[in-house]
C-alpha cells in the first residue's frame, strides 16, 4: 500500500499516520519527491482499511500495489534509487563500471589490475576471494587473504570494493569492502538475503539467478529491503536457455522493464552473458546504451593463465577500449 500525502501536510499530521502505521506492526517509509509525498507501508496490511486511512488529515489517496514486491516496487519509490558505494554513485543518471578479476590471485596480480582499469575509467574493483565453483576440484579463492588483498587494491587505487559474499558467517571479514554481492547461485537464498539486509546497510549487488524470472529477482530485493537494507543494485549477468554457442543469453530488454517496474539502479554484467572477451565491447556498449546504470566486467592481465574464467576476461587494453566506446555513447545520450 502506498498514501499519498496533500500537497502541505504538516509534519506533525505526517507523524501522526506514521505512528498509526507502527501501531500497526506496519514499518512506514516515506519518500519525498519533486512533486508529492508518499509513505509506503511495508508488512502485512491486510487488516488495514484503506477508506479509514484515506480520510484522515493530510492524506490525498491510498493505493494499493498488486505486485508482491513492494519496497522494490516504482510505484513505492517513483524516483529513481541513487545508490552511494563509498562516494560512487549508481543510479538516478550516475554510471558506475565496475572491473577487475573474477577472482584474486595474488597481490602482484590485482593491484596491476586495479591500477590500470582506473586509469581507463573503472569507478569500483571488483575481485572473487570466494568463489562459488561447478566443480569441487576448481579454484575456490584465496578467502579472507583474498580479502586482505582487496584492501590493499583499495588503499593503492581508492576504488571501492566489491566482492561476493557465499556464506553469512564470514560478514566479518567483510569490514573493508563497499558493496556486497549476492551471486547468481545465491540470489534465492533466502536466509543469507535476510541476514544481509538486517546486519548491514551496505549496497548489495544482487545478481539475477541463472533461471530467474523478474518477479523472483525483484522478490529477492524484496528479502533484503524488506530486512532493512535500502541499498540494492540489480544485475542482469544472463540466463540459461536452449542456447549453447554463448555462456549465457542476456536480454537486454529486461533492463527496460526492470526500470519501469522498480525504482532500484541495474547493472549489466556482458563478461558472464557472453563466456567470451571478443564479444564483451560489443555487449557494454549495447547495455549503455540501453539505459543500464553500469557495468560490471573482468579484466585479467593474463587471461590464458587466468584461474578462473579466462575465456570471458578482458584484457587492460581490451578493457580501455571498451571504456572509449562506452564512453562515446553516453556522450551521445547525454
Amino acid at each position: 500500500m502506498v498514501i499519498i500525502l496533500k500537497k502541505g501536510a504538516s509534519s506533525v499530521q505526517v507523524e501522526s499516520l506514521k505512528a498509526l502505521l507502527q501501531a500497526k506492526n506496519i514499518t512506514p517509509r516515506v519518500t519525498e519527491g519533486q512533486h508529492e509525498t508518499i509513505i509506503g507501508c511495508v508488512g502485512d496490511i491486510t487488516h488495514l482499511d484503506p477508506g479509514l486511512i484515506e480520510a484522515l488529515d493530510g492524506v490525498e489517496s491510498v493505493q494499493r500495489i498488486q505486485e508482491p514486491y513492494k519496497a522494490a516496487n516504482r510505484k513505492f519509490h517513483p524516483a529513481d534509487s541513487v545508490v552511494d558505494c563509498s562516494g560512487v554513485k549508481v543510479g538516478g543518471g550516475n554510471f558506475a563500471v565496475i572491473a577487475g578479476p573474477c577472482s584474486v590471485e595474488s597481490e602482484e596480480q590485482l593491484v596491476g589490475i586495479a591500477r590500470s582499469v582506473k586509469a581507463a575509467g573503472a569507478t569500483m574493483l571488483r575481485g572473487g576471494a570466494f568463489k562459488p565453483r561447478t566443480s569441487p576440484y576448481a579454484f575456490q579463492g584465496m578467502g579472507a587473504e583474498g580479502l586482505r588483498l582487496l584492501s590493499l587494491a583499495k588503499k593503492e587505487t581508492g576504488l571501492p570494493i566489491v566482492t561476493e559474499l557465499m556464506d553469512f558467517k564470514d560478514i566479518e571479514l567483510f569490514n573493508d569492502v563497499d558493496v556486497i554481492q549476492i551471486g547468481a547461485r545465491n540470489m534465492q537464498n533466502f536466509n543469507l538475503l535476510k541476514e544481509v539486509g538486517s546486519y548491514t546497510k551496505k549496497p548489495v549487488l544482487l545478481k539475477r539467478g541463472m533461471s530467474a524470472t523478474l518477479q523472483e529477482l525483484l522478490m529477492s530485493a524484496e528479502y533484503i529491503m524488506a530486512s532493512g537494507n535500502p541499498n540494492v543494485i540489480l544485475c542482469e549477468r544472463g540466463i540459461r536457455t536452449f542456447e549453447t554457442a554463448l555462456r549465457n543469453t542476456l536480454d537486454l530488454g529486461v533492463v527496460t522493464m526492470l526500470h519501469r517496474l522498480s525504482h532500484l539502479p541495474v547493472v549489466v554484467d556482458p563478461s558472464h552473458a557472453t563466456g567470451h572477451a571478443y564479444m564483451v565491447d560489443s555487449v557494454s556498449v549495447a547495455a549503455t546504451a540501453i539505459g543500464a546504470d553500469g557495468l560490471i566486467i573482468e579484466v585479467h592481465n593474463d587471461p590464458p593463465h587466468a584461474k578462473c574464467d579466462g575465456a570471458q576476461s578482458q584484457t587492460p587494453e581490451m578493457f580501455a577500449q571498451t571504456m572509449a566506446r562506452v564512453q562515446k555513447v553516453r556522450e551521445v545520450l547525454a
